[in-house]
């Protein structure tokens, strides 16, 4: 057996381009048994490239890749595969449709002497290969009922049945609860003791610490930084994936503000019927100013998404208590479409369900909140729709053909599509949901600059967000939530990060709060 800390996986000078550009340049990478090695990066600094080498999905490079000291050049994942090396990518490859046994063994069924699928027998190894990470799940029972922790950890057990030894699990807890979150820490740590090489790639930079020994940064294809993990900061990891001091990343706040936009009075919503895991407004009162950004602070479940979705007009079906004031009239917003009409603009929480048509272009899906106003007495030029798009994605600093599907796009430009939207309908307020979820830090930054500029102009801007820090270090005035309703109100000039976690938590004598 080998020694801890033995090389599993070396990379050595690996490149690849494509056309004239090089996603990879002459990168070394070492995934040592028994470790956990994370991969940091900004979306196209050259990390799926190089996971995807190492999986076998991309041939054509050029420098060295050994397994256990060994060279080799894989053909095909399935020639990395039968080397001990799996990936399990951020959209999981698993058919909804099939049972937990037929997705882990899909592709190499077990088989009876007389050639039909040995189902007790798959049946039976799934169970043992669930146990292995610590779960229970019925082997017959298809993937598609299962909640999205249940399927990563399924989507874990396949790479085990695999027998693989190396790991690569890209953006393994970004669609996960903290339970969820909590339950694959276990589960890595044990593959880790158990002498597993785990590459764990994240957006997340607070996990990193967490779970990973060693991490590495890589910036437009070239390795930026190395780290001990256990020691990093996020400042650290931040400055050597974007190239600059974090403190950059947020505007500079000078309290200079306009007018009243928006006044909520102990505003509250009594729905016609009950709808399960949500938290709706129970008293809430704030306010946001003309070039202002507020954010709404408070734990998982506090309203902050139902308080943003009522006031655009989204599920508002039932009886209003308490006033909303924009620009001193009272509103009552009854559909998205009409909220626009008011000048609202809502960013949704989760931009692949509630933001995008996936398969539509990034024009159609920039334009659509604005088709009936680029339009002349009913018709839509697309000379017309260019332009208008093409003005507003070029100064959001969008890459990508007008006419592509915005699902090609990475996640950081189909955010900005998203906002993009929003701005086109030249909004006074800007209601944003987790505006930054699942986009590296370099595009975190350009969104941070996108909303400092909106802001300059006059735009209010109401944010929710689970990341203390952003809220800290781009918001005026933090208003803190609690089972619907606001509870305390802080400006960051004077309170910190510990404090909004404070007052999150129901601290009475947090700092700065009003």
């Amino acid at each position: 057996m080998e020694e801890p800390g033995t090389p599993l996986v070396v990379l050595t000078g690996v490149s690849k381009a494509y056309g004239g550009t090089l996603a990879c340049d002459h990168v070394d990478f070492t995934v040592r048994r028994g470790e956990v090695h994370a991969l940091l990066g900004e979306n196209g600094a050259g990390k799926s490239t190089l996971m995807r080498i190492l999986s076998g999905d991309v041939t054509g490079h050029r420098g060295t890749v050994k397994i256990n000291g060994e060279p080799v050049v894989f053909g095909s994942p399935v020639d990395a595969q039968r080397r001990g090396i799996a990936m399990i990518p951020q959209e999981l490859d698993l058919v909804p449709g099939l049972s937990v046994a037929a997705n882990i063994f899909l592709g190499r069924e077990l088989r009876t002497k007389a050639g039909t699928i040995a189902r007790q027998r798959m049946h039976h190894e799934t169970r043992e290969l669930l146990a292995r990470t610590g779960i229970t799940l019925d082997p017959k029972r298809a993937v598609g009922e299962l909640r999205t922790g249940e399927q990563q950890l399924v989507a874990i057990t396949k790479a085990l049945a695999l027998d693989a030894r190396v790991l690569i699990m890209d953006e393994p807890t970004s669609a996960l609860t903290g339970a969820e979150v909590e339950r694959m820490f276990k589960v890595i740590t044990e593959l880790r003791d158990a002498g597993a090489g785990i590459v764990y790639i994240s957006h997340r930079l607070e996990e990193i610490g967490r779970i990973a020994d060693r991490a590495t940064v890589l910036r437009n294809g070239r390795v930026a930084a190395g780290f001990g993990a256990r020691d990093l900061t996020v400042e650290q990891v931040t400055e050597a994936m974007i190239g600059r001091p974090v403190q950059q990343m947020f505007r500079a706040k000078h309290g200079e503000t306009g007018g009243e936009l928006l006044r909520l009075d102990d505003f509250a919503l009594r729905p016609r019927r009950h709808r399960p895991g949500r938290r709706e407004p129970a008293g809430i009162s704030l306010t946001v100013r003309a070039g202002e950004i507020v954010g709404l602070g408070g734990l998982l479940g506090s309203g902050r998404t139902e308080l943003l979705e009522t006031l655009f007009g989204a599920g508002t079906s039932g009886q209003w208590h308490g006033r909303v004031f924009l620009r001193d009239k009272e509103v009552r917003p009854r559909s998205p479409r009409h909220a626009v009409k008011l000048g609202l603009a809502l960013v949704p929480e989760d931009r692949r369900i509630g933001g995008l048509a996936l398969d539509h272009s990034v024009r159609a899906n920039t334009a659509l909140s604005v088709v009936d106003r680029l339009a002349t007495a009913g018709v839509l030029t697309r000379r017309r729709e260019n332009t208008a798009v093409a003005k507003v994605l070029n100064e959001l600093g969008v890459k990508g053909a007008l006419g592509s599907p915005v699902g090609t796009l990475s996640g950081g430009n189909q955010q900005k599509v998203v906002l993009g939207r929003a701005l086109l309908t030249e909004p006074a307020l800007l209601l944003l949901d987790e505006p930054t979820r699942g986009v590296d830090v370099g595009a975190k930054a350009e969104i941070y600059q996108l909303l400092a500029a909106a802001a300059a102009r006059g735009i209010g801007v109401l944010l929710a967000s689970s990341e203390p820090a952003e809220l800290v270090g781009l918001c005026d005035r933090v208003v803190v939530l609690q089972d619907g309703r606001s509870s305390r109100e802080l400006d960051t000039h004077d309170a910190g990060e510990a404090e909004l976690l404070a007052a999150a938590m129901g601290d009475t004598t947090t700092k700065g709060t009003r």
